[in-house]
């Protein structure tokens, strides 16, 4: 089981690297209301401008503690927990602008992967 959730920690936090940091810029399929872009998603969801910057941190942070978890395993569980939350979030924010719960797809992703390696 060791195994299966160090692969799971490097796909949370690659996953999260290319949606934060490569394609932060660019239209997909996945997100929010029209949105072409992470910032016209944040404004999307009715959310100040101070939340992307926010939430983008803290999610580069905890896929960042995912991977230092490799080799610092204390780190882990915090950093998948706060993944959990994150992605709560982001389900509810695709509820709040009505979108399909296909868009919803990748954050439910996440959130599963987060429980297994917050609780496995």
């Amino acid at each position: 089981m060791e195994t299966i959730k160090l692969v799971i920690q490097i796909i949370i936090a690659l996953g999260i690297f290319n949606v934060w940091l490569v394609r932060a810029g660019k239209a997909t399929d996945w997100r929010g209301g029209t949105a072409k872009s992470l910032k016209e998603e944040f404004e999307a969801y009715g959310l100040p401008p101070w939340a992307m910057g926010t939430v983008g941190f803290l999610k580069v942070l905890f896929a960042t503690l995912l991977l230092v978890g490799i080799w610092y395993a204390p780190v882990v569980r915090p950093a998948a927990i706060g993944m959990l939350v994150l992605m709560v979030g982001a389900i509810s924010m695709h509820v709040k602008v009505g979108d399909p719960a296909k868009r919803s797809l990748p954050a439910f992703t996440m959130l599963v992967l987060s429980a297994i390696v917050a609780f496995a």
